[in-house]
Parts: structure tokens; C-alpha cells; sequence
């Protein structure tokens, strides 16, 4: 991936950054603010368009959400180890110009009906499970070499190795773990009492370091503006909707699980809201993360993918968190890995995390905290787009 590029995806990627708001001091929506929580059935929303109402030429993913098109692609790119003009024709999407297209369309069939055949319509098989990232699936068992089977011995999903302690060292209960984050950040009443938080600092994507101001209030408010030589690339979220801009480029608005995961990031609370978040949450076994040996917890949510969280056994911080965004074909993981916590006004943050997607990973480290100030308003009311070019303009 070039450095342009890297980039670039890092910046977008910023919109799940928002953890950024508390650290791991936030969460998905406060009560008070009459939006449900995250992990809440979605309420009455408007219809949404279809793929095929949306977009030209679709031909499997009939019936889909629109917005789940784009990070359907982003999943079938991650798997294939590819990029979008591996199948497509470069701005002109609709076309059936390449082969690699028309095959695309009789594999995600293929996966389709066999989990509908064999798995009882539950998605098993995925793009992923055969082809790990090349373009070719590999159908003949490698020789022995030390790195065959150093990549054979490697756990190929969480699931497949189960992670217990021994019968003298039971697991932890998740009330227990969640309950002990709560006192190692600084206890409910502190987190609570947080209205408002402000962060400098700068954001690192391959070989860039970028200056990043990030500006968060409860309840669920967040917006980040990252200093490029051409301009801001700005991520926000007002509780409701949310919105990416780039210079030079469209306002982009958030949709699906972007929407999702910028609620999860956007609330300063969220140590305090994650019983109320999940449904169900149970302690799944341990793992070790940078040195830090942890418990590992899955939150289940209604109508939504589960989050793992990973506990410091020790300090009973939060070292790691990942959560998916759902597409037509599998889900697509993001993972937030915690370090440096530092105390502010009574509550531990992490003043460094890193982001990992798919498509690349970026580092912000905080330099300089301020809490409970007052923020603008202003920041969180989204622009009106722009009109369009035309003869009259």
C-alpha cells in the first residue's frame, strides 16, 4: 500500500477512531439522551433504499441495504487480498467488462447457498474462508517447510483455540470484570461527571505524523479535525448523524455499522453503559496482548454483531477492543488496541490507542488533555452539502 494511500484510508478510518472522545471512557449513548443505546433494537427509522433501487447493475445482492454495498466490496477486497479494479472497470463500476467480476458473482452465490443448504442459512462460509487473502484460493496442502508450518500451526479465528484458566483459577464473571473497569477508570461517579473532553495530539498513518484535535461532549457528540497541508479531513458524530469530510471532496455522510461504531466511540460513558449495552455478555477465556495478560469478554447485542473486550488481569483496564460492521457477505473487524493510560481530572484514559482495519491502521497519541470545558456547539451542526456544478453556477 502506497504511503498516499495509507494515508488516506487512515484518515477515513478516523470515523472509528472516535474513540478518541474518552479513550475507553466512553460509550455508546447515554440515556439521557433520548437516543437509544447501541446495543438497543434500532427504532423506527425511514426506508432505506435498496442495492438495486441505489445502484446500477446488481445482480446477486438484490434486496441488500444501499449502504451495505460499499463495505460488502471492502469485505470481498480484504478476503481476495485485492483491490476494487481487480473485478471492476475504474469509474464505471456497473460495467461486466471483466471476468473476475462475473466469477465474483457465482462464489458469493456459491457461499450463499451452501450456508443455506449446510449451515441452516447461518453464515458460515464466507469469501475469507477459502481464500485468506489471495486472489487464488490454494487447493493443494503445502509441503513441510519451517514456514508452512509455522502458517499451519497459526490459529485461524479466535473461536478455534479455546483460552481457559485452569479449575484452580476460575474465570472471572462479567459482572465482575466490568465492574472492576469501572473502579480501575476512576469509579462511576467520576466517569459520570465527565460533560465534555478535549484532546490534542497527532495521529500516525505509515509514515505520517499528522497534528489532530479532537472535541467531545456528552451526550454522544464527537468531532476530530486532522491537519493536512490541503486542508482539515474532519469526522463527526452529533448523536444522531454523522458525517466524514475531505478537502476537495463531497461531504460523506455515515451510514450502517459506520453510524454503529461512531455511537460506540462517541459517548464519554461508556465504561458505565456497557451492562446496559449488552444483552448478554460472558468471559470466553484469556489472552495475552502486548505483554498483558487479559480476560477476554463478549458482549452480545439485539440485531447487531457482539464486541470482544480484552481486560488487563491486574489492573483491570482495558487493553483491546473489537467490534464488526455488518455486510451482505461476512462481518468486517475493527480492532482498538489501549496503552499509556494517564489519569485526567479523576479518570484513567488511554492517551495512545491504534486502529486496525482491513485496509490499514493509524496511531493517535494525546498530548494534551483538557475536561469538563465548554465546546462550541457549532462544531457538531453538519454542513449543508454544497450544490452541484452546473451552467448556472
Amino acid at each position: 500500500m502506497s504511503v498516499k494511500r495509507a494515508l488516506m484510508v487512515g484518515i477515513m478510518a478516523v470515523a472509528a477512531v472516535v474513540a478518541v472522545c474518552g479513550g475507553v471512557i466512553w460509550g455508546v449513548q447515554a440515556q439521557s439522551s433520548g437516543v437509544p443505546h447501541a446495543g438497543a433494537a434500532p427504532g423506527p427509522q425511514s426506508v432505506e433504499k435498496t442495492a438495486e433501487q441505489q445502484f446500477k447493475n446488481i445482480q446477486v445482492l438484490k434486496g441488500v441495504p444501499a449502504d451495505q454495498i460499499f463495505p460488502t466490496m471492502t469485505f470481498i477486497a480484504a478476503s481476495l487480498g485485492v483491490e476494487c479494479e481487480f473485478c471492476h472497470v475504474s469509474g464505471e463500476f456497473e460495467k461486466d467488462d471483466k471476468k473476475p467480476k462475473q466469477t465474483a458473482r457465482k462464489m458469493m452465490e456459491m457461499t450463499v447457498a451452501i450456508n443455506a443448504d449446510d449451515f441452516d442459512r447461518h453464515r458460515e462460509v464466507t469469501c475469507y474462508t477459502c481464500h485468506r487473502g489471495n486472489s487464488k484460493p490454494a487447493a493443494i496442502p503445502p509441503v513441510a517447510t519451517e514456514e508452512a508450518m509455522a502458517s499451519m500451526a497459526a490459529p485461524r479465528k479466535p473461536e478455534d483455540v479455546k483460552k481457559t484458566k485452569s479449575s484452580a483459577s476460575p474465570l472471572p464473571t462479567a459482572e465482575q470484570l466490568l465492574d472492576k473497569y469501572v473502579r480501575a477508570a476512576g469509579g462511576a461517579a467520576a466517569i459520570e461527571k465527565v460533560t465534555s473532553r478535549v484532546m490534542k495530539g497527532t495521529i500516525d498513518v505509515g509514515e505520517k505524523s499528522l497534528l489532530i484535535d479532537i472535541y467531545c461532549e456528552d451526550p454522544e457528540k464527537r468531532i476530530s479535525f486532522t491537519h493536512m497541508p490541503e486542508g482539515d479531513n474532519i469526522t463527526a458524530f452529533n448523536g444522531h448523524e454523522g458525517w466524514l469530510g475531505v478537502p476537495g471532496r463531497p461531504l460523506r455522510e455515515m451510514h450502517g455499522s459506520d453510524l454503529d461504531g461512531a455511537a460506540i466511540d462517541a459517548d464519554l460513558h461508556l465504561a458505565t453503559h456497557f451492562k446496559q449495552m449488552f444483552t448478554e455478555a460472558k468471559v470466553v477465556g484469556t489472552e495475552k496482548i502486548g505483554g498483558h495478560d487479559t480476560y477476554e469478554l463478549v458482549g452480545q447485542r439485539d440485531g447487531r454483531p457482539p464486541i470482544r473486550l480484552y481486560f488487563d488481569e491486574q489492573s483491570g483496564l482495558l487493553v483491546r477492543l473489537v467490534r464488526f460492521g455488518e455486510t451482505a457477505l461476512g462481518w468486517l473487524p475493527t480492532q482498538i488496541d489501549y496503552a499509556d493510560y494517564r489519569d485526567a481530572d479523576g479518570v484513567k484514559i488511554p492517551y495512545r490507542w491504534t486502529l486496525a482495519r482491513t485496509s490499514g491502521r493509524f496511531t493517535i497519541q494525546i498530548a494534551e488533555v483538557k475536561e469538563n470545558v465548554p465546546v462550541d456547539e457549532g462544531k457538531f451542526v453538519k454542513p449543508a452539502p454544497e450544490p452541484p456544478e452546473g451552467p448556472g453556477k
